[in-house]
């Protein structure tokens, strides 16, 4: 499988031209605070001092795991196609959210445990009928995580904008997710394990058992596509691949909460530079992604106690990345303004 080439954003030349350009507008040095950072990284991606946000998307990814036959959610597993016939209705949050923004929302079966049929407004890359159960065997075979990955690619290359933020939605994906961290960050799976949709602190001990009993069964997998065909599921494996492939194509990559930071975990062990493109959305408040978004040296823009994935993050961020690149373009320069500059 060839993983797409991502070249590091770094130029000197640019980098202090846009910070001149920034550093112009009618205001004191750093008062727009990261505000700045956001309109520099959109530049650095853009590779212009005008950087123009067009045409932003959220793909939500669904799909379904098999460890929740280990008791690991609130929920049963039938709540990942029945919410997915809710993003379908334009009932959920990420619905309202996305209307709200205009931004465009495609829906896709990674691969949920059902059929639903042919439908024009849901994006079929089913792998399969969700994963197996980690907890005894491996998530996916090679192949099936190299077609996820693949997909993934594929929707990206699609993609005639240069802004695309990831949801995903997914019955026991947060046990996934959980899994991926520890195996990739070393922290232990005590500090990743969090509530999920909901458990209760004994629900929580257990999922901890859980995910420790199934990393010591597979201790021997280290390399991170390995780690992700394991533990991952099939929305992960296209999270990741999107990701890649929408960075080769310098675009902006908003990502969102716990689940879709577990795929930028691994995307990152296999190309770096793919955190240039990223702006992070929010911290959310699953146990856990503080510390993912610090191993990262992710700066969320937003810290609102959310908690809910399905890209939600990514559409409440949206307006302030659009801010960042506004300001760049519409605000008067000390010289267009008539403004005293800062003495020295």
């Amino acid at each position: 499988m060839h993983i797409p080439k991502i070249h590091p954003t770094h130029d000197v030349v640019l980098a202090a031209a846009l910070d001149a350009r920034i550093n112009n507008k009618t205001k004191p040095l750093g008062s727009l605070g990261i505000l700045e950072l956001v309109a520099k990284q959109v530049g650095m991606i853009q590779r212009t001092t005008q950087p123009q946000l067009t045409r932003p998307s959220i793909f939500v990814f669904a799909g379904d795991h098999g460890i929740v036959a280990e008791n690991v959610s609130a929920y049963p597993q039938s709540v990942t196609w029945q919410m997915v016939e809710n993003f379908l209705a334009q009932g959920a949050a990420i619905n309202v959210f996305a209307r709200q923004h205009e931004c465009a929302l495609h829906v896709i079966d990674a691969g949920v445990n059902h059929d639903f049929g042919a439908r024009t407004d849901l994006i079929d890359r089913k792998v399969g009928p969700g994963t197996r159960n980690f907890a005894r065997e491996p998530a996916m075979t090679a192949e099936e995580c190299t077609a996820a990955i693949g997909y993934g690619m594929g929707l990206a290359a699609s993609l005639d904008g240069n802004v695309i933020g990831f949801g995903e939605m997914g019955i026991g994906n947060t046990t996934a997710a959980a899994a991926i961290m520890h195996k990739v960050t070393g922290i232990s799976v005590a500090d990743c394990v969090g509530a999920g949709t909901g458990l209760s602190a004994a629900g929580i001990r257990h999922k901890q058992h859980v995910i420790e009993a199934a990393a010591a069964h597979h201790a021997d997998v280290i390399v991170p596509l390995d780690i992700l065909s394991t533990f991952g599921g099939f929305e992960i494996a296209m999270m990741m691949g999107t990701m890649l492939k929408a960075a080769e194509q310098r675009m902006v990559l908003l990502i969102d909460g716990f689940i879709v930071t577990s795929a930028l975990l691994l995307a990152s062990r296999l190309q770096p530079a793919i955190l240039d493109y990223c702006v992070f959305s929010h911290c959310s408040d699953e146990k856990g992604h503080q510390q993912m978004l610090n191993f990262l040296g992710g700066r969320p823009l937003l810290q609102l106690g959310l908690r809910l994935g399905e890209g939600t993050g990514c559409a409440l961020a949206l307006p302030l990345l659009q801010a960042s690149v506004n300001f760049m373009h519409e605000m008067a320069t000390f010289k267009s303004a008539q403004v005293s500059e800062k003495r020295e």
